[in-house]
């Protein structure tokens, strides 16, 4: 492809960002790529493993002259990372962020940007657990979906360019108002993290009893928890702090499923479990046919990411 942004400036330099400066440069999307984050340790090694093509201090100097500017810091960061930046933003950029919550995002950030910069959020349904500016591939967003949430008004060329960007890294685009993204993202990803750490939680109360036993015997179930619930705390925090009303509604509705469940198993009633799962295993299904995950044996255990990609990283 050719050159969409002449200078990406990306602002946290992480799993995201990382995969991102490995995918611009796999396609060709940009013409440099400028990075920083707030971690001298973190701007050390992003540069002794040339994930951008210059490392800066501040974030301040990494948006001079972008005309593409990522936020791809914790949602709780980004009011502080607009407030220092604006002053310094070309005319006609386009902001975004990666941020796992929308609306409050969007209320941190929008009313502090200067007239003439077109801030379009998104966000990206892809990672894994692994976090630090070493963990980044390129192929981390192939036929995974991003979503985008402009305000209406938003410039649609600014919308189309970034749109544009996002295929080019292999994703799949949809644009979905800012508030229903939340509830979405409460009932895909916000909730079931929330459940693993608690699985996880419940497990590390129970070590006591057990000892080594939850780790040794560890059965396929709590070893997926167990990734869910080692991503980033900074991050998670700040999700299920900016997006509380979503995720108490969905918990809710979680816990009164919790309840028939219960119920049921209190009082022999497999024909009510076996609809159940016979229900929520479509599900499963679904999600495969969309191209969303793999049927493989080991469910992709294995193998987190693709070995050219830890290849690269040496």
């Amino acid at each position: 492809m050719s050159v969409i942004y002449n200078r990406v400036a990306l602002i946290g330099l992480g799993l995201i960002a990382g995969s991102m400066a490995h995918a611009m440069r796999r396609a060709g999307l940009a013409g440099e790529i400028v990075g920083t984050a707030r971690s001298a340790e973190t701007r050390k090694v992003a540069a002794e493993i040339g994930l951008c093509d210059r490392i800066v201090e501040t974030a301040a100097e990494a948006v001079e002259g972008a005309d593409l500017v990522v936020l791809a810091v914790p949602v709780g960061a980004m009011e502080a990372v607009t407030k220092e930046i604006a002053p310094h933003l070309a005319p006609g950029a386009t902001i975004t962020d990666v941020g796992s919550v929308k609306r409050d995002v969007i209320a941190a950030v929008a009313p502090h940007l200067p007239e003439g910069v077109h801030f379009v959020p998104g966000h990206p349904l892809a990672g894994t657990e692994h976090s630090g500016p070493r963990s980044g591939f390129a192929e981390l967003f192939d036929n995974r979906y991003v979503l985008l949430t402009p305000d209406p008004g938003t410039d649609t060329e600014a919308v189309a360019k970034l749109r544009a960007f996002w295929e080019g890294c292999g994703a799949n685009v949809e644009e979905m108002d800012a508030d229903h993204h939340d509830l979405v993202l409460a009932v895909t990803s916000h909730t079931p993290h929330l459940i693993a750490y608690t699985m996880v939680g419940v497990a590390d109360d129970l070590r006591r009893v057990t000892d080594s036993e939850v780790i040794k015997y560890s059965a396929a179930g709590f070893r997926d928890f167990t990734r869910i619930a080692a991503s980033d705390p900074t991050m998670w925090r700040d999700v299920f702090l900016s997006n509380k009303d979503a995720t108490l509604e969905i918990l809710g509705r979680f816990t009164e499923e919790l309840f028939a469940l219960q119920r049921a198993i209190r009082t022999g009633d497999g024909d009510h479990l076996f609809d159940y799962f016979t229900r929520t295993r479509a599900i499963r299904r679904g999600i495969i046919e969309a191209g969303q995950d793999t049927d493989a044996p080991d469910f992709g255990r294995t193998h987190a990411k693709p070995r050219k990609a830890e290849e690269a990283e040496g």
